[in-house]
């Protein structure tokens, strides 16, 4: 498995011009785009991403972790969703994550994790239906250009067949182009992202030329196979000598099919200009729970990974820069407002806790009640004619605890209908939420949140929440 891997005068003229046309409209770029082997925005600064990625799909409730992914200094976040492999992410859905990227000063990847290891691994999608899900997407993408970057599908190609990778990932960017997006798209590799038979690299020149705005990035994930310093910068040094651009869009600090090497991952990177993005935030299951950053979504408590990949040398803290779109001196307007890794050449695990998409959100939290030992945090996250997405926001005071209660009381006759990371019973217009097995110990401090979806006629008042510490 690891192989080291006068008429004639007047039609060449015509044909000159449209040439020179074609290459200047791949040029005009009206958002993130490429040039070399370069990340640019539309003002002509560089943009190297440093970041990480958020499981979404399956932990839609965790809205905040947007804030705290860039409190820690990240300038990017690479957003994992569903288009039906999983429980699917709407078109509202999707604009709500978008608002929460822009809002929060972060580039946003969007990625389509339906993909992971078509081909080895049962119940993948096609490339070919990645891109349907995304052309039911482009209303709420279209005009995020200089904020979304598009990566297509999420390790397209386990290591059945990977060869097919280049013809079909040629055939998605024409239709996504033919679509009509302008956006920067981003293609993983095969080989479960890791391309240790280098069918992305000696492929991707014709790939990169079959884009006609010449405005793709190439994904390389990096765990096992990238595990000595001399693999590491030729599979990074290739690109570069080929003029094409490149990011490492996973890699992690240890992993079952061998231990990556992430000092040099992120020192090449740095002295590269190439982006990289962790996995992942938190959420990991199946084993791989190691590759989390912070325990239980809490950013308060950084992981041996995530303080290597946050604040240790080379990482996110030290070398992170800001879109100029948001803060820069030539910086374009912004837009208004508005767990598994798939890691190894081995299938990824699939976290899948019952959720819902959430369509488009207005966070407005409520007041907070508590009894001793924690506190509870009321906010409607989305809400839309009739119905509602809510969260509530569990913490622990000074003392740590083994469980906890959450009492609320609606005074406008809203009603739950789902519920994840907690159980719940209602009688009338009260409600109790208990923690499940896995989110009832929390240290002093410590936080843990579960969702919810339920339904509302007239008003929406957000209640007081109490907790008991069990």
């Amino acid at each position: 498995m690891r192989t080291r891997f006068i008429a004639a005068g007047a039609a060449v003229i015509a044909l000159l011009m449209s040439v020179i046309a074609t290459t200047q409209s791949a040029q005009a770029a009206t958002g993130l785009h490429v040039s070399g082997t370069k990340i640019l925005e539309a003002n002509g600064n560089q943009f190297i991403m440093r970041g990480t990625s958020h499981a979404h799909t399956w932990y839609p409730a965790q809205t905040g972790s947007f804030a705290d992914i860039k409190s820690l200094g990240a300038n990017t976040v690479r957003v994992v969703l569903s288009g039906g492999r999983w429980t699917a992410n709407s078109a509202s859905d999707v604009s709500a994550v978008i608002t929460r990227c822009v809002q929060n000063r972060l580039i946003c990847v969007l990625e389509n994790h339906d993909t992971t290891g078509y081909g080895e691994q049962g119940g993948a999608y096609t490339l070919d239906q990645a891109v349907d899900y995304w052309i039911g997407l482009k209303s709420v993408l279209t005009g995020h250009e200089n904020h979304v970057v598009i990566n297509i599908g999420n390790e397209p190609y386990g290591n059945n067949n990977p060869s097919a990778w280049t013809s079909a990932t040629k055939n998605a960017i024409s239709r996504m182009r033919a679509a009509g997006f302008q956006h920067m798209l981003m293609v993983d590799a095969p080989n479960w992202g890791q391309d240790w038979q280098f069918v992305m690299r000696d492929n991707a020149a014709s790939v990169f030329d079959g884009d006609p705005q010449k405005n793709t990035v190439f994904s390389i994930h990096m765990y096992g196979v990238f595990d000595t310093a001399a693999e590491i910068t030729a599979y990074l040094q290739a690109f570069q000598t080929a003029g094409l651009p490149l990011v490492i869009g996973e890699f992690g600090d240890m992993h079952s099919d061998g231990n990556p090497d992430e000092d040099t991952i992120m020192a090449q990177a740095q002295s590269r200009g190439v982006g990289y993005l962790g996995w992942s935030w938190s959420g990991n299951g199946g084993g791989v729970e190691y590759l989390d950053q912070v325990t239980n979504f809490n950013v308060g408590q950084l992981t041996s990974w995530g303080q290597r990949l946050f604040n240790g040398a080379n990482g996110i803290k030290a070398t992170a820069k800001e879109a100029t779109i948001y803060s820069g001196p030539t910086a374009s307007p912004s837009a208004s407002p508005s767990a598994s890794p798939s890691a190894s050449p081995s299938p990824s695990p699939s976290p899948s806790p019952s959720a819902s998409p959430s369509p488009s959100p207005s966070p407005s939290p409520s007041p907070s009640g508590g009894a001793k030992g924690c506190t509870a945090t009321y906010q409607v996250t989305n809400q839309w004619g009739g119905g509602f997405q809510g969260e509530v926001t569990v913490k622990a005071g000074s003392s740590a605890i083994s469980g906890w209660t959450v009492t609320w009381t609606y005074a406008n006759g809203q009603t739950i209908t789902q519920v994840w990371n907690a159980t719940v019973t209602s009688s009338g217009s009260s409600v109790t939420a208990k923690n499940v097995s896995y989110n009832g110990s929390l240290g002093a401090g410590a936080s843990t949140s579960f969702g919810f979806l339920g339904s509302w006629n007239g008003a929406n008042a957000a209640p007081a929440a109490n907790c008991t510490a069990n």
